[in-house]
C-alpha cells in the first residue's frame, strides 16, 4: 500500500491577545503531529494559554534551511506539520518559505490556515487610501536605503506602504522622514491587540512628538503605515548617476582613497545607493583599471 503524504498548514497566530486564535487553528495545532515554531519558547507560552500539549521543533531564520529537509522528510512519512511564528502569519518577514518550496516541489498539499497579521491590521485602521498598498517588510537601517526606498515611493502608482519597525528604531526612522521633507502621512501602531496598544497619527513630525510625549515608546513592536500626498509623487524619470562615477568623482575631487569615497558618499544625503551598491561598484572598478 502507497504512503499516504502529510498535510502542511501554516497557521496564524495572535499579535498580543490570545484570544484571537481562531478555533480552526486551535484544532489543527492539537491534532498535527509536529508543530513547527520559529522560537519555541515563546510558542509553548502561547500553547500553555491555549491549553494544548504537542511535539515542537525550532524553525526559525538560522536553521530554516536545513531543517526543511528534515520537516519534508516528516511530511512525506504521512506526519502533519503545522508551521507558526511568534506572532502573525509565518512567511510575512518571518520564516516558512523554505519549507513552503520544499513541500510544493514534492507534492505534499500547504493548507493556509488564516489568522491575525500585523501589517494587514495596521493597514485596516489607518484609514488611507487602500485600493493598493504594498508591504515592503522592516523599514531600511541605513539612510542610503532609507532614501532609495523613499525616492521608489515617490516614483510608484501605490499611495500606501506598510513596514514593520523595532522599538529601537522607530524613533530614527520617523527623523528620517522629517529630515527628507517627506511629505506623507503616519499611522503607527504600537502593541496591537495588547493592553497597551497605542496609535499615532499625523505628519512625521507630529507623530515623533507623540511619542516623545509617550515616554516609554521603545518598548513592543511597531507597525507603520505611509500614504504619500499627492503632490509628493515624482512623474518625471530622474537620471542618476552610476555608483562607479560617483565613486570616481569623490576619489577625484577629494582626493581621497576608494574606501573613504564609500564613507563619504554614504554620508551624502544626494547619495541614493546602499553600501553594498557602492562597494560592488569599486570591486568593478577595481577589475576593468587594477
Amino acid at each position: 500500500m502507497e504512503q499516504q503524504i502529510g498535510t502542511l498548514y501554516i497557521v496564524g497566530t495572535p499579535i498580543g491577545n490570545s484570544r484571537d486564535m481562531s478555533e480552526r487553528g486551535r484544532e489543527i495545532l492539537e491534532t498535527v503531529d509536529i508543530i513547527a515554531a520559529e522560537d519555541t519558547r515563546r510558542s509553548m507560552v502561547l500553547l500553555g494559554k491555549l491549553g494544548i500539549r504537542n511535539d515542537l521543533s525550532a524553525n526559525h531564520k538560522f536553521n530554516e534551511h536545513g531543517k526543511a529537509k528534515w520537516f519534508l522528510s516528516q511530511l512525506l512519512e504521512g506526519k502533519s506539520i503545522a508551521v507558526i511564528t511568534d506572532a502573525g502569519t509565518p512567511c510575512i518577514s518571518d520564516p516558512g518559505n523554505e519549507l513552503i518550496k520544499a513541500a510544493v516541489g514534492n507534492g505534499v498539499r500547504v493548507v493556509g490556515v488564516p489568522g491575525a497579521c500585523a501589517a494587514v491590521t495596521a493597514l485596516s485602521i489607518s484609514g488611507f487610501d487602500l485600493s493598493t498598498f504594498f508591504f515592503y517588510g522592516f523599514f531600511p537601517r541605513e539612510n542610503a536605503d532609507r532614501r532609495r526606498v523613499l525616492d521608489m515611493m515617490r516614483k510608484g502608482d501605490t499611495k500606501t506602504y506598510a513596514f514593520y519597525e523595532s522599538p529601537k528604531r522607530v524613533m530614527g526612522a520617523v527623523e528620517f522622514l522629517i529630515g527628507a521633507g517627506a511629505d506623507v502621512r503616519l499611522c503607527l501602531c504600537n502593541d496591537m491587540t495588547k493592553l497597551h496598544e497605542t496609535t499615532f497619527r499625523g505628519t512625521p513630525a507630529e507623530v515623533r512628538e507623540q511619542l516623545l510625549a509617550k515616554g516609554n515608546y521603545e518598548k513592543g513592536e511597531y507597525a507603520m503605515i505611509v500614504e504619500v500626498a499627492d503632490g509628493y509623487f515624482l512623474r518625471e524619470v530622474e537620471h542618476v548617476s552610476t555608483p562607479e562615477a560617483m565613486l570616481v568623482d569623490c576619489m577625484v575631487r577629494g582626493g581621497v582613497t576608494v574606501k573613504d569615497a564609500i564613507r563619504l558618499l554614504l554620508k551624502d544625503e544626494n547619495n541614493t545607493y546602499s553600501k553594498n551598491e557602492l562597494y560592488a561598484a569599486s570591486l568593478a572598478l577595481k577589475e576593468r583599471f587594477g
